[in-house]
């Protein structure tokens, strides 16, 4: 069983870890300077969150729109028995897809993407129904975002 960590974080680790959420470029001064720590203590809690997996990693919010990313599916994949783990791995490899997540209920994952137009959306459907072990699959096409963070992209 996973442990929570945040049971076992305390109110100056909560802290940083808020300051990093509004903005992870602050620097270790700024942190103690905020939270009124010295900057050998913001130095030393940091690196412990990130040893104890906490803090996986920084990174930048993008605008999907303004980097022509006009599309968001959400795609739900009914898989064949035992073959999950296997489509979930082999889906993931696609830089289209931002998040897959196992669910429960008529499907056995569920998956976010994002794609430039239709023809991008159309050829990732094509090459999911080409794949052994996927018995369903249902896209739904998000016409708004109201919320989104952490959007990676295949930029580059």
């Amino acid at each position: 069983m996973k442990t929570n960590l945040v049971e076992n974080t305390d109110g100056i680790d909560l802290r940083i870890i808020s300051l990093l959420q509004e903005d992870s470029r602050l620097s270790f001064k700024k942190i103690a300077n905020r939270l009124g720590i010295s900057v050998g203590m913001a130095f030393n809690r940091v690196k412990n969150l990130e040893k104890k997996g906490v803090l996986k990693g920084y990174t930048v919010i993008l605008d999907s729109v303004k980097l022509g990313y006009n599309l968001t599916a959400i795609i739900q994949i009914q898989a064949e028995g035992g073959h999950l783990t296997e489509v979930e791995r082999e889906i993931s490899r696609s830089a289209n897809v931002i998040a897959v997540y196992d669910t429960a209920g008529s499907f056995d994952a569920a998956l976010v993407s994002k794609f430039k137009d239709g023809v991008d959306l159309t050829a990732f459907i094509d090459h999911l129904r080409s794949m052994p072990y996927i018995k369903r699959a249902t896209t739904i096409v998000a016409f708004n975002t109201i919320k989104e963070d952490c959007v990676k992209l295949p930029i580059g």
